[in-house]
């Protein structure tokens, strides 16, 4: 009987580590150990191609994976270069000490199809994590002793001689006991070991195998019987590896629909393969519809990470920036630096690389997109455009330059979306400022009563319908050197000389008539002016400088609202009969004039889309006032 040896203390230590914590989920197990098999098949590949040892090609070298319920017992076969006596005690004696790590180092160049997945020499250990027991039984390509690696953890292994008809090496997995927490029973199940193997190991290069049970109609008859399959369960090349020339846009769609679980075919594909410093190849996607909890808190970003074809993550957030977050995808990269259980990126330099070459790669296309297949692009923004105003206004305009030309507005002229450089390039050559007006919606914009002198001069206005717009475009502050401009804030300074001096002295001529409208409506307003905005329509409301109203409905609704509130002007238009009407009761009856302050400002009010203080009262005066006109 073989002497039992114990593991290195620090190796004892390790072990213990990894079966409780290195791990988050026990199911990969199964990738670690093919990773593994894989490995010990490449090198006996590149022996024979190094050596010209014939009767040995890829094409004859597989994964066997076998399911025994009676003993518990899940099997991992391969027929790679197998391990003696000595090296099962160097690789599995000590944890960390990888044979597939010296391999890779020992490598030779040129060799591009040998590839080793596992080089972290504490994969194999994650067998503890599901069995109590694991033999690994193995002989070396070209010798005839088989020898038998054995440890149920508890005090080390023992390695004796066994007989094996084959090289390479078995490993056998004891299942654990079920418990309250964990259901181990659920590896010896053909489908779950069908779904593990296609979830993490779905593009290793050689077929992984196992015996599956499928029920099939007797010939001749109604009835059904149980047969055993031999099935391939990965499908061994990445569609991201395959030359593109080979693959169709139905193959794209296909495995974009089936790997990202949507319904509907992508916007746009990007598939990528890059060399240099640090190479990787990406397969990215723009959905055509957003998920429905996009915008919400639940939404993860992030692209899948490979490492030689072997799924390591779902959502590496790290590799796709927040205002493309949009992108589904993967990367499969063979010079990322990961952490010891291959389920953590490190934040390091390749890493850092990537996300800046996929954030390039995502600029390019948009931009590539909007320039060449404009309907396209409307469609790309009527969906996700919302994500790029987002990106320049949470970095505070930082990424401004990257993002402003790719922004789309509503134009009045055009009577549809524009570029910022589009409305720049078609503006009047004294227009100074890029106009715009804020609302729910591009109708309700058009009726509001201060778009109608701004068209009137010949000046376009971008109409603007998305909450976080208004501060989208204070984070730009301006474009191609032309400031923004709301036509409901401020001095528009659109009119002429004549025009100016004109109004200037209707103000002075009406001072009186101005100031006992200012008090009588007190505190709810900063002023009460005539207007130089206002062609038609009576009367407008604007705000001063700084928060605009669009604003402050916005901030309102947030749960920390404190009160924001957009200083009110109230403007009436001088050349409407409105006015004439007010100049009127002045003149009769001063304390009547508090009346049509206050309906006039309820209007201006409902005008904006706010809600009046007193509605009753509000009516209550309209019926007053129609009474008395009829009188």
């Amino acid at each position: 009987m073989a002497k039992k040896k114990q593991f290195k203390a620090e190796s004892q230590r390790l072990l213990d580590l990894m079966i409780n914590s290195i791990y988050t989920h026990k199911e990969i197990f199964l990738r670690e150990l093919i990773s593994n098999a894989s490995d010990a098949s490449d090198k006996l590949y590149y022996k024979a191609l190094t050596e010209n040892i014939s009767g040995i090609s890829r094409e004859d070298l597989s994964i066997q994976i076998v399911i025994n319920k009676d003993h518990r017992m899940l099997s991992i076969i391969d027929q790679g270069i197998g391990m003696d006596a000595k090296e099962l005690e160097e690789h599995l004696g000590t944890i960390a000490n990888s044979g597939s790590f010296e391999f890779k180092n020992a490598l030779e160049k040129g060799q591009d199809d040998v590839d080793i997945i596992g080089q972290f020499g504490v994969g194999f250990y994650s067998a503890f994590m599901v069995a109590h027991k694991v033999e690994v039984i193995s002989k070396k390509y070209g010798e005839d002793q088989a020898y038998i690696w054995e440890s149920d953890t508890s005090d080390g292994y023992t390695v004796k001689e066994c007989d094996y008809p084959q090289h390479g090496t078995r490993i056998n997995l004891f299942l654990k006991e079920n418990t309250d927490d964990e259901n181990y029973d659920q590896y010896l199940d053909e489908y779950e070991i069908q779904r593990l193997v296609k979830k993490y190991s779905d593009y290793v290069h050689y077929p992984i195998e196992m015996d599956m049970t499928t029920s099939k109609q007797k010939e001749d008859s109604d009835e059904y019987e149980q047969v055993v399959e031999h099935k391939t369960l990965n499908s061994m090349v990445p569609l991201w590896k395959r030359p593109k020339k080979d693959i169709t846009k139905e193959d794209y769609n296909e495995f974009y629909q089936d790997k990202f679980n949507d319904f509907n075919e992508p916007l746009k594909v990007m598939h990528n393969s890059v060399e240099g410093t640090i190479s990787y190849d990406s397969l990215l996607f723009i959905p055509s519809k957003p998920p429905m909890n996009y915008y919400s808190q639940d939404y993860e970003k992030g692209l899948q990470l490979y490492s030689r074809g072997v799924f390591i993550m779902d959502k590496a957030s790290d590799l796709v920036p927040e205002h493309y977050r949009f992108v589904k995808g993967l990367v499969d990269s063979q010079d990322l630096s990961l952490n010891i259980s291959r389920e953590m990126l490190q934040h390091d330099r390749q890493l850092k690389l990537i996300a800046d070459k996929i954030e390039k790669r995502i600029q390019s296309e948009l931009e590539k997109m909007l320039k060449n297949e404009r309907e396209t692009y409307e469609e790309f923004f009527k969906n996700f455009g919302l994500q790029l105003k987002f990106g320049i206004y949470n970095s505070y305009g930082m990424l401004k330059d990257k993002l402003q030309d790719l922004l789309l507005f509503y134009s009045a002229n055009e009577k549809k979306l524009i570029t910022l450089n589009e409305y720049v390039e078609a503006m009047k050559e004294e227009q100074k400022e890029i106009y715009f007006a804020s609302g729910e919606t591009i109708e309700k914009i058009n009726h509001l009563p201060t778009v109608e002198m701004v068209k009137d001069k010949g000046f376009d206005i971008l109409y603007l319908t998305d909450n976080v717009d208004e501060f989208c475009i204070q984070m730009l502050r301006e474009y191609k050197e032309k400031a923004f401009k709301n036509i409901n804030q401020g001095d528009l300074d659109i009119e002429s000389e004549e025009e100016k001096k004109e109004l200037e002295q209707v103000n002075e001529d009406n001072k009186d008539l101005l100031e006992t409208l200012k008090e009588a409506l007190k505190d709810q307003v900063q002023d009460v002016k005539v207007s130089s905005r206002l062609k038609t329509h009576p009367v407008c409301l604007v705000s001063g400088e700084g928060v605009s109203f669009e604003m402050e409905k916005v901030l309102s609704q947030m749960p920390d609202a404190q009160g924001v509130k957009a200083g009110r002007i109230l403007e009436i238009n001088p050349n409407h009969q409105i006015f004439t009407a007010l100049q009127s009761v002045f003149d009769k009856d001063k304390e009547k004039i508090k009346d049509y302050a206050s309906l006039l400002y309820d209007q201006a009010l409902l005008i904006e889309g706010f809600s009046i203080d007193d509605p009753v009262g509000f009516s209550n005066k309209v019926c007053d006032l129609m009474v008395e006109a009829n009188k």
